[in-house]
């Protein structure tokens, strides 16, 4: 079937439009690759502060630690990280040093992360919330992101704000702003981007705002009374705060950048803390969780293929947190006494091997379909003034469209490509003219026409291409019709007898062969090709070895049985090194063997073996002297 080119060149133009109309997401230039940063907080002591309520840590200086050593108490185990705050350390000490610094990226149009872990009963959701005498990170990050974008808001920039609330309780991802939505899913969208959806987003514009949908949403989590903690969370919640920006002028970008500020639930030895019946199952689901996000540290430090996000509800969401796109930040909260002493030391060891991991931060910037029209800044949201264009939108399409052949130096093009080119031009004009929607072509920036340009050059190449090919099968066809047909020949099936030494029927009784294949008595014929398998002798001739080399070589096997020793006897077929010492025993005892035959008689070898030992060493023993 003969192609239709300007067919094809005019879906080529048509596609190409269309991709560029599109919404256009974009990644700027990556930054220099992040390091997670780890902060570790030493909670006060509690207790007598003897025996086993007796501090195991202590500071060394603002960026290490130590703590005893289990094995050996005279002895001690450093740790450094990339900062270490102590038991007199402030809420504000541990904001200012480690988590504000990040912020600012927010307004990059990158995410961020802070993650507070720990065992429980160590201080994590003090961390995090604190109180209103000391308020924690999650406060003063929220009024410091509504604070910069306050400032960083004016003619080049439109920024809003905006909270989402969630808890993954025994893995399930629950909505706090609204709990009537049970088990929302995780998706992935097509940018790679980490989306909950039906999770409810509410605006906020000031900390009021904040407020009145965080305390509410708090007292939906779920917490309980265990041994070890008064209060204690038994799910790990995650505050999602989205910053987004908007460009004031051409080309309009968008940013949209996120904040996660997670409590993570503390791991718990259910062994102190007494948990049965739903406070144990509970205990599992969280232990398992943080299992599966060590697991995922380890195998991001050891740079493996499969990084086992999808394990676990937590791991999933914190995709972008850790070997992801965020900067984050992982404050570990530990205990002092010696009877939180395996804990603190679990902590620790995380924290160690999560600074390891590095992230790839960068800006995700979404651009506008071009062909979509802006409204005036000045007009109302409502009525139809909400639909005025722009004057400066309004003059491009008052301006009259030059063709393309002024727009391009047709003398410096080839003369197939020229006339090509005006083909398409009175193509357009007679769609115009019939009122079908135009190539937009003619309408197009330079840069974009001359690579649609390029794109039509590569089509036509593209299909001369395919009709060279089509012309090269249709010859190919036509060949073989005119080649006359060689009938086959009837293939013969050939029949291999044993050793290939097969003698005719009448002179079976040659004594140049070893063989001796003689007809079977009463046997009935049958076809040859009824043979199940090409290497077998027809069913009704019977293969013989002559009398006197069998004979030749029984006298060969009988004199190796009466004579040879344990060795010798196992190089013969079916015989091993127990069989040679029954032989050998049965000799000193009974004397020499009479005839081969008489191998059965010997204990542990029967008859039937015997015949089969006989059967197969019988030509491997022609050659060998008697």
């Amino acid at each position: 079937m003969p192609l239709n080119v300007s067919w094809w060149e005019s879906q080529i133009l048509m596609t190409a439009h269309q991709h560029i109309s599109q919404n256009e997401f974009r990644r700027a230039r990556a930054n220099t690759p992040a390091r997670v940063r780890v902060c570790v907080r030493l909670r006060p002591g509690m207790g007598t502060g003897q025996g086993q309520d007796a501090p195991c840590v202590r500071g060394v200086d603002s960026h290490s630690l130590e703590i005893l050593n289990w094995r050996n108490e005279m002895e001690t185990m450093k740790y450094k990280f990339d900062a270490f705050y102590g038991e007199t350390a402030t809420q504000r000490d541990v904001y200012m040093e480690s988590v504000q610094p990040v912020l600012r990226h927010l307004l990059e149009g990158q995410n961020a992360s802070i993650l507070a872990y720990g065992p429980t009963g160590a201080g994590k959701t003090h961390t995090m919330l604190g109180s209103p005498e000391q308020p924690g990170v999650i406060p003063r990050a929220v009024q410091n992101v509504l604070q910069m974008t306050r400032d960083a808001s004016g003619d080049e920039w439109k920024y809003s704000v905006s909270m989402s609330y969630l808890e993954i309780y025994q893995e399930k991802v629950l909505d706090l702003l609204d709990p009537s939505l049970r088990d929302l899913p995780i998706r992935e969208d097509r940018h790679h981007r980490i989306l909950v959806p039906g999770l409810t987003q509410r605006e906020i514009t000031s900390f009021l705002d904040f407020e009145s949908h965080f305390l509410p949403a708090s007292s939906n989590r779920t917490v309980a009374s265990t041994q070890l903690n008064h209060r204690s969370s038994r799910s790990h919640a995650v505050l999602l705060v989205h910053v987004s920006q908007t460009q004031g002028w051409p080309p309009y970008a968008r940013r949209a950048a996120k904040l996660c500020l997670i409590d993570l639930a503390g791991s718990e030895d259910n062994r102190r803390t007494g948990n049965q019946g739903l406070r144990l199952k509970e205990s599992g689901a969280i232990n398992t969780s943080l299992f599966v996000l060590s697991k995922v540290v380890d195998a991001l430090n050891q740079g493996l293929p499969r990084v086992p996000y999808r394990d676990s509800k937590l791991t999933r969401l914190l995709q972008d947190s850790l070997g992801g796109s965020a900067h984050s930040v992982i404050i570990a909260n530990i205990a002092p006494e010696k009877k939180c002493y395996f804990d603190t030391l679990t902590s620790l060891n995380f924290a160690a091997k999560s600074k390891q991991v590095v992230n790839k931060p960068f800006t995700q910037e979404t651009l506008p379909d071009i062909s979509s029209k802006r409204p005036c800044p000045g007009s109302s949201d409502a009525g139809p003034e909400a639909k005025r264009l722009c004057p400066e939108e309004e003059q491009p399409s008052m301006v009259e469209q030059k063709p393309l052949s002024s727009l391009l130096p047709l003398e410096n093009l080839e003369p197939a490509v020229a006339e090509r080119l005006l083909h398409l031009e009175s193509l357009e004009k007679q769609q115009a003219g019939a009122g079908s929607c135009v190539f937009p072509l003619l309408n197009t920036p330079r840069r974009e026409r001359l690579g649609l340009l390029k794109l039509l050059d590569e089509t036509r190449r593209e299909v001369k291409s395919l009709k060279e090919k089509q012309l090269e099968m249709e010859a190919k066809v036509l060949q073989d019709k005119d080649r006359p047909r060689v009938p086959a020949r009837p293939q013969k099936q050939a029949v291999v007898l044993p050793l290939q030494q097969v003698q005719k029927p009448g002179n079976t009784q040659a004594q140049d062969g070893i063989i001796i294949v003689k007809l079977k008595k009463g046997g009935r014929k049958k076809k040859a090709s009824a043979l199940d398998s090409e290497n077998e002798a027809p069913p009704e001739w019977e293969v013989e070895v002559r009398p006197d080399l069998l004979a030749r070589s029984k006298g060969n096997i009988l004199a190796l049985l009466n004579t040879g020793c344990v060795k010798d006897l196992m190089a013969l077929h079916r015989i091993g090194k127990k069989k040679a010492q029954l032989i050998v025993a049965w000799r000193h005892k009974h004397g020499s063997f009479e005839k081969v035959e008489d191998l059965g008689k010997v204990d542990g070898i029967s008859a039937k073996q015997a015949a089969s030992f006989l059967k197969v060493n019988i030509l491997s023993t022609l050659g060998t002297p008697q």
